[in-house]
């Protein structure tokens, strides 16, 4: 029912941007719908800026009344698409940098939602280049973060010039030569290890939930601890995927409160502030300090200076990755036609913003 409603839409757009006027009982007849549906219509694309309302008639848009330059896209007319899991949390901010850079450009953004569903990344991504953007911001939805066996082949057959998000692809797979921006979040992580190393300790635990961002941050903390010389800390055991939020806390919290308590661990790394908001105070009312007895640096900072107990983070420069990949993409749609530069891999460092609980404020203050 969707993609019927979406391909509707999309013929409308395109009878709007061929005609530059139409009636909407004309339109109506055009594609055999009633008046009635085609007003919804009307208004759903009018409010997303796609074509004008006029007395018993529609427009283009002012952002296409002109047609695009034959050279290359640049400036006003041009609309870039974005394809996002959700805008809430981690991605309001990249939305947030697109748009600025898009908007500075005199240029569109117009963003549609995965919410992480199966397929619906390619989906959101049709129904953009169908409506007629110019270029693509795509944020697939892969579990880790790159596409397993099979997966991700489709980008390489958009038309239309497409930046990965976020997002990294295996070195010999189809879409490994598309541009791509995204955090190092192994990099994050290994900040985050030299940081507790150099405050003094040997035994440092990682604790990150699953996501697209995991893999990254236990590569990043594996490579610092062995190129810091570390003791490793003991391996979350392998169970099955928790049934709820309830689960996964407890299982993270027992395993912490061991690796503390049987292994000699100092310090850990959580991923998100979120959890780590829920677990300090568990751990502390366990007997065990923080930072006294287990130094802690969450990543994401979204919420974290607003804990009880400020907590040192890791902040990857999400407005930044937004910005950097709609300038890509912008400089792309504006080279003149035929000219090609070289792909692009760009990696953003995360910042590590300390605070009290990694215990850094009070060992400065001891000294």
């Amino acid at each position: 029912m969707r993609q019927h409603v979406d391909r509707r839409h999309a013929r409308v757009l395109q009878l709007v941007r061929e005609h530059g006027t139409l009636r909407v009982a004309d339109l109506a007849r055009e594609l055999g719908v009633s008046p009635v549906t085609l007003r919804r219509d009307v208004e759903t694309l009018a409010a997303q800026g796609r074509l004008r309302r006029l007395h018993g008639a529609v427009a283009r848009s002012e952002e296409s009344a002109e047609p695009p330059p034959p050279g290359g896209q640049s400036g006003r007319g041009v609309v870039v698409g974005m394809v996002v899991p959700t805008t809430d949390y981690y991605y309001a901010d990249v939305v947030r940098g697109a748009r600025e850079a898009v908007e500075a450009r005199g240029a569109r953004l117009v963003v549609a939602l995965s919410r992480y569903l199966p397929g619906e990344d390619s989906a959101q991504a049709d129904r953009l280049q169908a409506s007629g953007v110019h270029g693509l911001l795509l944020t697939p939805s892969w579990e880790t973060g790159s596409p397993g066996p099979g997966e991700g082949l489709r980008i390489t057959e958009r038309t239309v010039p497409t930046v990965l998000v976020e997002r990294s692809v295996p070195h010999g797979h189809p879409a490994a030569a598309l541009d791509r921006v995204r955090s190092d979040h192994a990099h994050g992580a290994a900040e985050a290890v030299r940081h507790l190393a150099a405050l003094g300790h040997r035994g440092i635990a990682l604790a990150a939930q699953e996501s697209p961002t995991t893999a990254e941050l236990r590569r990043g903390h594996e490579a610092a601890v062995a190129a810091l010389g570390l003791r490793p800390a003991p391996v979350p055991p392998r169970a099955p995927l928790p049934s709820g939020e309830a689960e996964r806390f407890e299982r993270t919290f027992g395993y912490l409160r061991t690796a503390v308590e049987e292994h000699g661990v100092s310090a850990a790394i959580l991923h998100s502030d979120v959890d780590a908001i829920v677990l300090v105070p568990r751990l502390r009312a366990h007997g065990i300090r923080v930072p006294g007895d287990l130094a802690v640096i969450t990543y994401d900072d979204e919420v974290a200076a607003l804990a009880d107990l400020p907590l040192t983070a890791v902040a990857p420069a999400k407005r930044t990755v937004g910005r950097r990949a709609a300038e890509l993409l912008l400089s792309r749609l504006a080279a003149p036609s035929g000219a090609r530069e070289p792909g692009q891999h760009l990696d953003i460092l995360p910042e590590l913003r300390v605070r009290e609980s990694c215990g850094a404020s009070l060992r400065t203050a001891a000294r």
